[in-house]
C-alpha cells in the first residue's frame, strides 16, 4: 500500500477555492461593479464624461507622467542596484535600506517634503529659479514626485537577479576579447533585461495611480498640472459619481492594456532566452 504524501496546507481543491474566493472578493466584484455602473450611464454619457478637454489633459499628464518616470527609474534604479550589490563601501547597508524610505513613508509627508525643496523658494528650487527653471506646481514637479515613488520597485527587481550573476561568464567573456560595454550589452542586459521591465511595468503602475505625494507638488491647476486621480476625487467631492466612474474606468482599461503589453513582451523575451 502507498503511503500519501503529507501536506501543511490543504490540497489543490480547497486552496483553488480560496484563491478564487479572495480575488473575486477583493479584486473582480469591485472592478466588476465599476464597469456596470459605467455600463448604466449609455454610450453618450459615457464619452461627454470620460473624454471632456480638461479630462484628456489629466490622461495625458497622468499616463506621459507615469512613463517618463518609470522609463527614467529603469536607469536610475539599475545604476542604485549595481552599486548596492557590486561594491563594498562604509555604509552600503544604510543606503540600501534608505531604498525602501519611500514604501514606509507617508504619500503626504513625501509630497510636502518634495514641495518644500523645489518650490521657488526651497533649497533646490531657489537654485533653479535664476535658471528659469521651475520645478514646483509644474508638471515637472509631478514627474519628480513619481520618479521618487516608483524607484524601490525597480531596485529590488533588478537587486536579486544582480546578485544572481556569475561573475565568470563576465570574466570568460572579457578574456575572449570582449570590452566593458560589450560584457555589459552581450551578457549581463539580456539576463537583466526581464527584471528591469518587471521593475518597469511595477514603477509605472505605481506613478499612475499615484495621489497623494504628487498633488502637494502638482499645484492641481485644470488642463496643466492636473492628475487624473486627483480628477476623480473632484467629481466625487461634487457628487459627480457617472463622471468619477467613466475616468476610472478609462484608466483601469489603459492601464489594464498597457501592463498587458508589457507582461507580454517579457515572457516572448524569456522564452527567447531559454530557447537560446
Amino acid at each position: 500500500m502507498l503511503a500519501t504524501k503529507s501536506s501543511v496546507i490543504p490540497g489543490f481543491g480547497p486552496t483553488l477555492g480560496y484563491t478564487l474566493f479572495y480575488l473575486g472578493l477583493i479584486v473582480l466584484i469591485p472592478l466588476a461593479a465599476l464597469f456596470f455602473r459605467a455600463a448604466g450611464m449609455g454610450w453618450e454619457q459615457f464619452v461627454q464624461a470620460a473624454f471632456a478637454p480638461r479630462v484628456l489633459a489629466a490622461y495625458r499628464l497622468s499616463f506621459g507622467g507615469a512613463f517618463i518616470a518609470a522609463a527614467i527609474n529603469v536607469v536610475a534604479g539599475l545604476l542604485v542596484a549595481w552599486v548596492l550589490v557590486r561594491y563594498e563601501f562604509p555604509g552600503r547597508k544604510l543606503f540600501d535600506a534608505m531604498v525602501d524610505l519611500p514604501f514606509a513613508l507617508p504619500t503626504a509627508v513625501a509630497g510636502i517634503a518634495l514641495t518644500a525643496i523645489y518650490a521657488p523658494n526651497g533649497v533646490i528650487g531657489q537654485l533653479l529659479r535664476p535658471l528659469g527653471i521651475k520645478v514646483a506646481f509644474t508638471p515637472i514637479g509631478v514627474v519628480i514626485a513619481m520618479v521618487f515613488i516608483g524607484m524601490p520597485f525597480v531596485v529590488r527587481t533588478v537587486q536579486p537577479v544582480l546578485q544572481d550573476l556569475e561573475l565568470e561568464h563576465e570574466e570568460v567573456a572579457a578574456s575572449l576579447g570582449a570590452n566593458r560595454l560589450q560584457v555589459f550589452c552581450l551578457v549581463i542586459l539580456p539576463n537583466l533585461l526581464p527584471a528591469l521591465v518587471t521593475g518597469f511595468a511595477l514603477a509605472f503602475a505605481r506613478a499612475l495611480g499615484e495621489y497623494g505625494s504628487v498633488i502637494f507638488i502638482a499645484g492641481n491647476m485644470p488642463g496643466i498640472s492636473e492628475i487624473a486621480p486627483l480628477l476623480i476625487v473632484t467629481k466625487l467631492e461634487q457628487y459627480d459619481y457617472a463622471g468619477a466612474t467613466a475616468i476610472a474606468v478609462v484608466m483601469l482599461v489603459a492601464a489594464f492594456l498597457m501592463l498587458l503589453v508589457i507582461n507580454t513582451l517579457q515572457k516572448w523575451r524569456q522564452s527567447r532566452f531559454t530557447a537560446n
